[in-house]
């Protein structure tokens, strides 16, 4: 595995080279293409079959995994606290040093690390936090669970946060501010951060969705106060389930440690924050196993070929298509730290976006809209704010009463969510594989656009 050092090195000098923006026209313009008869309409699709990606980690499960799972089982000891030499342990130090953060703790999921999050930020009954419109459920969840109010920021055509709506949101109840990094794209940080910076606030990165992925030379997770990362099926990389908690903040990191795991300090954390800083308190057992350990080692090493994978594929195609007449593509605040999880285009509303979908499967390939998330405040759910209690603390105060969910409290986000459309795309895709996504995109882009 690449140091941390070497390997934002090798994206700097190759990303400003490779990667266009997602503005109009291209230095290096094709020809024009000639309308084609799209394969929807009958004519010969680009590709037989369909091309689609599938989940990453396991493309590189090898004898790595293999070897270190052998070894949790020969030692009999799956559980973390029983292992001299823990899997669990060696995967948290690896870690926190890829992404560069003082510590790092392992958990049972991406979920589990979102609540160990909340904890850690002392987040609770009377607090408000401020998230996307779009994202998946967790971190509503994380929210509500902790007794807070969830506050409803619209996302730009990053489909992240929009910056320039959450300073209006703030109230002197507001604790803190949830960046998602959402389907490989990163937040724009800078912004962010000074806002939290000004109204004193913390800021939490969730980086489920963009593990490996690069905001202005840091790796996200180690931007915030606190970051959280999944490691389930469809993530960077996996071990099935499981999660990450990360904080470079000792007290922050100390709460997060004693969450996870009833309460208590145990070696070697308690000897890294010398001693301890507080008394125990109510928690959770959210520890991480030992099998699962000795798989993110594993596939920890394999992370930055994935990336680097991901963001080739990702580069060529969107250079392929960059010069398209009129064409916008996502929205990305570095396009040298995307990692490239999908080529997504602006199709000006929902029935051209679900036409042009349409028209790309029948090409042969596999074409969606933005996913992994949904835009919550439409969730019956939440826009009925139905939690485990009549009486749950987030809803029963003044401001928990009067606040609205529904689709008036976010009409950007759903405007934005209807109208893109793209490819996800794979490390494992070849040459031939790029060129024929190209292909599809120009040959129903150029159609749509000049029928």
């Amino acid at each position: 595995m690449k140091s941390r050092r070497e390997f934002l090195a090798t994206v700097g000098a190759t990303g400003a080279a490779s990667i266009l923006t997602s503005s109009v026209g291209s230095t290096t313009s094709q020809a024009a293409d000639n309308t084609e008869k799209l394969a929807i309409n009958g004519g010969t699709p680009v590709r037989k079959g369909q091309l689609h990606s599938q989940p990453y980690g396991p493309q590189f499960y090898d004898d790595v995994e293999k070897q270190e799972l052998i070894e949790v089982l020969e030692s009999k000891k799956p559980f973390r606290w029983s292992a001299g030499d823990s899997k669990a342990l060696q995967f948290e130090r690896a870690y926190a040093k890829h992404i560069g953060v003082k510590n790092a703790i392992g958990v049972t999921s991406g979920t589990t690390a979102l609540y160990t999050a909340m904890a850690a930020l002392e987040i609770g009954p009377g607090d408000e936090v401020i998230l996307p419109a779009w994202t998946w459920y967790a971190d509503y969840d994380a929210i509500v669970l902790a007794g807070a109010l969830p506050v409803f920021a619209e996302i730009d055509d990053s489909f992240n946060i929009d910056a320039n709506d959450i300073e209006h949101r703030i109230t002197p109840r507001t604790k803190a501010i949830i960046a998602v990094h959402l389907q490989g794209t990163t937040s724009d940080m800078d912004p962010i951060l000074e806002i939290a910076k000004k109204h004193n606030l913390l800021v939490l990165e969730d980086c489920a969705q963009c593990l490996g992925g690069i905001y202005k030379g840091k790796f996200v997770g180690s931007i915030g106060d606190i970051g959280i990362n999944s490691f389930q099926l469809s993530k960077s990389i996996t071990s099935g389930e499981g999660g990450a908690v990360v904080s470079s903040n000792p007290e922050i990191f100390e709460r997060a440690v004693r969450f996870h795991d009833v309460g208590v300090m145990r070696s070697p954390y308690k000897e890294d924050l010398k001693g301890g800083l507080m008394a125990a308190f109510a928690s959770c057992n959210f520890r991480m196993n030992e099998f699962t350990g000795a798989v993110l080692k594993g596939q920890l090493q394999k992370l930055d070929t994935i990336c680097s994978g991901l963001r080739k594929n990702y580069r060529k195609v969107r250079e392929g298509i960059v010069d398209l007449p009129g064409i916008k593509l996502r929205k990305t605040p570095d396009v040298n730290g995307d990692l490239g999880v999908g080529v997504f285009i602006d199709m000006k509303n929902r029935q051209r976006r679900d036409n042009f979908l349409r028209a790309m499967r029948a090409e042969g390939i596999s074409a969606r809209g933005p996913g992994g998330s949904v835009i919550l405040p439409t969730n019956e759910r939440i826009e009925k704010k139905v939690t485990i209690h009549p009486e749950w603390p987030s809803f029963n105060s003044p401001q928990g009463k009067a606040i609205k969910y529904g689709a008036e409290c976010c009409p950007r986000t759903v405007d934005i969510i209807n109208r893109y459309g793209g490819v996800i795309m794979d490390p494992s895709f070849t040459d031939d594989d790029c060129k024929d996504i190209i292909a599809a995109f120009r040959k129903v882009y150029t159609a749509m656009n000049t029928a």
